[in-house]
Formats: structure tokens, C-alpha cells, sequence
């Protein structure tokens, strides 16, 4: 079957990064929920075309929005699913080998993606790298030191908690 041996509990690191991990995806899609119900807070961190869309409030928006929104959760929960925090709870294809691969695709994905555009966002700021003559000056360097780190940190959590746990993982596969 493979994943999270439900008969061991997940070391203390694993459950803290894990927790971590689906802390800071809930708060990411809550987030984007609220401005799926029409908040407008913060909307003008985001600039450019996604920016004008949510003020926009079309239906395609709101349903992108929600989509969002359910992305988040289920990745948010994935963290402490697939670390074993509560798999005496579960039923035993939320430790697969296939889901656990998803996970671990997941996590590089937004580490990767965080922590890219971050640099990218730093080098702008600082001079070394010039921006569009078009970028939105406040939503870039909320950007570069908040929305774009946020991701690198939730992937980066994330990947730490199935570091912890690629023991039970490959000890799963043997078996």
C-alpha cells in the first residue's frame, strides 16, 4: 500500500511542519474566500488583470475564486493527512503511494513557484533587474515580501513534514 504506517505516530517535527503547513494554507484560503465573497481588502496588493477581475466581480471570477479557494483546503489538509497526524482516523487510501506523490509534487510546486518569483521580486526591488515599465510598484513589493514568500514558506513546510516521514514511506513500499 505504501504512505504513513498508521501504527506509528509521526515524529514531533513532522506533526509541527505539517500543522505549520496546513496553517498557512488555511490563511491563504481564507484569503482568497473572502475576496470570493466580495471583499476588496488587500485586492489592490495583488495588481494587474487579477486585480481589475476581482473588482469586477464577474460570475467566472467568483467561480475561479471558489475554485481557488477549495485548491487551497484540500492541499492545506493534504500536510498533516500525508504526514500521518490523525491516520488511525482515516481510511487507509489517504496513506497511497499515489497521494503521497501528489504531495510531495505539490510541495516542490510551491516552494518552486514562491520562492522563484520572491527572487525574482527581490532583484527588481533592489536595482538589479528592471521591472515592466507597466508593473504596479505597491503589488510588486507586496509581492516580493509577502504573497510570493507565504507560498515558498507553506511548500517549504510542507516538504519538511514529508521529509520527516519518507522513513514510514519507503518502509511502507517494502512491505
Amino acid at each position: 500500500m505504501g504512505g504513513v504506517d498508521s501504527r506509528t505516530a509521526p515524529d514531533r517535527t513532522a506533526v509541527a511542519t505539517a500543522t505549520a503547513a496546513a496553517a498557512l494554507g488555511f490563511a491563504s484560503a481564507g484569503i482568497s474566500a473572502y475576496w470570493a465573497l466580495g471583499g476588496t481588502a488587500l485586492l489592490d496588493t495583488v495588481g494587474g488583470d487579477i486585480e481589475r477581475w476581482g473588482r469586477e466581480r464577474g460570475t467566472a471570477v467568483v467561480a475561479a475564486l471558489w475554485t481557488v479557494v477549495a485548491i487551497k483546503v484540500v492541499v492545506a489538509l493534504a500536510a498533516p493527512v500525508l504526514v500521518g497526524v490523525v491516520a488511525n482516523r482515516l481510511p487507509a487510501w489517504t496513506r497511497s503511494v499515489v497521494l503521497r506523490a501528489l504531495g510531495w509534487t505539490t510541495a516542490m510546486l510551491l516552494t518552486a513557484y514562491g520562492a522563484v518569483l520572491t527572487i525574482a521580486g527581490v532583484l527588481i526591488e533592489a536595482g538589479a533587474i528592471d521591472a515592466d515599465a507597466t508593473a504596479d510598484d505597491r503589488a510588486l513589493a507586496w509581492h516580493t515580501y509577502l504573497w510570493d514568500p507565504w507560498f515558498a514558506l507553506w511548500g517549504a513546510t510542507f516538504l519538511v513534514a514529508l521529509w520527516r516521514t519518507r522513513r514510514t514511506e519507503l518502509s511502507g513500499r517494502r512491505s
